[in-house]
């Protein structure tokens, strides 16, 4: 089937009023900044435009590169919240494959046809119409209508608005993948590849009154290396900044995965812990201070530099009750393991210094 083929009938007052809905729904998608909102408007406007009882979108995955559904009408969304499509697998597959649309009236006579969604969601596809989403030449997901009535109608009265919203999605979709990696690069460091002081801001004022409203615990470590001068006054700045780089991945490989790092500047660093009681933000740092102590850094340059830090932990909502006080807390604690000969675990606003174990 080509997309050239489809005309719009100017005489057909009703396709003519889908076409206007299709050109405002465009100018709602170009003004929206992050997917949640973008894939809320495609589920409440689509049935404006095409008028059909079960359809999904389905986008790829650009780390696995398999589709999975984002948006999906006629069946239940934890249904197929866990399926993943090959490029190649079924009528979607093939679309992505191809790059061109497929109407399919009677799935029993398709061998492309995968029936893997049926099986697991209970559904019966009886016929399939599938429209790619591609922007620059490159197909970044599918729209699907299933189970149409009259074939011959739809491919007359729908098919051009289908191509139409596939084209304004695929924009849409690729316009904010694009700003999600140009406002990632601005919170990661350069020197470490984890997050920085930007991030580190905007993820505690989110955080926190989260937290609070749900009376759980939130955990701060701050760390500093110690006479981390002597290392770049030996070795120079560009072995300094490879050690940076191989202390944060030392750390990071200490924590869990809803954890976070950030890279406070210079040498310092502090641990964002949610939902972490300072009992297990102490235990976190005792075996971070194990491990770092007992690793040798630049190992690959045939050098093995040794380094330790000191560490302070703030908790909420024993310490603090918002973040500005809570990173003070903690920065304080850090303050009280160097003055009192370093390499050492300071807790909270008492200052309690951690024996060490």
């Amino acid at each position: 089937m080509d997309q050239r083929e489809v005309f719009f009938d100017t005489h057909d007052t009703d396709q003519v009023e889908r076409l206007m809905n299709c050109i405002a729904f465009s100018k709602v998608l170009a003004s929206i900044y992050d997917m949640d909102t973008l894939l809320k408007e495609v589920l409440q406007r689509i049935n404006a435009i095409i008028p059909a009882n079960n359809w999904s979108l389905l986008l790829i995955d650009p780390k696995t590169r398999e589709l999975y559904f984002a948006v999906v009408i006629g069946v239940a969304p934890e249904a197929v919240k866990d399926i993943r499509l090959k490029v190649g697998e079924g009528i979607a597959g093939a679309v992505v494959q191809t790059g061109r649309p497929i109407i399919i009236p009677d799935v029993r006579e398709e061998p492309r046809f995968c029936a893997k969604v049926d099986s697991l969601t209970g559904f019966k596809t009886r016929s399939i119409i599938v429209q790619p989403l591609i922007v620059r030449g490159e197909v970044i997901g599918v729209f699907e209508v299933v189970n149409v009535e009259d074939h011959r109608y739809f491919r007359e009265k729908y098919l051009p608005h289908l191509a139409m919203l596939a084209d304004y999605i695929a924009i849409a979709v690729d316009n904010i993948r694009n700003l999600q990696k140009l406002q990632a690069r601005t919170f990661i460091d350069e020197v470490t590849g984890f997050y920085n002081t930007r991030y580190l801001m905007e993820k505690l004022a989110r955080l926190i009154p989260q937290h609070q409203e749900r009376g759980e615990h939130f955990s701060l470590i701050f760390l500093d290396l110690d006479n981390f001068k002597a290392v770049v006054d030996r070795h120079g700045h560009l072995r300094g900044s490879k050690v940076l780089l191989e202390v944060a991945q030392v750390i990071h490989g200490q924590l869990g995965s809803d954890d976070s790092l950030v890279r406070y500047g210079g040498d310092e660093f502090i641990i964002l812990l949610p939902r972490r009681p300072q009992a297990k933000a102490l235990e976190i740092t005792r075996r971070l201070r194990r491990t770092l102590n007992d690793t040798f850094f630049l190992q690959n340059d045939g050098l093995r530099i040794k380094v330790t830090a000191s560490y302070g932990i703030a908790t909420l909502p024993e310490d603090a009750q918002e973040w500005e006080t809570l990173m003070s807390i903690a920065d304080r604690a850090l303050f009280g393991s160097k003055g009192r000969g370093r390499n050492r675990i300071m807790l909270g606003r008492d200052l309690v210094e951690v024996e060490e174990d």
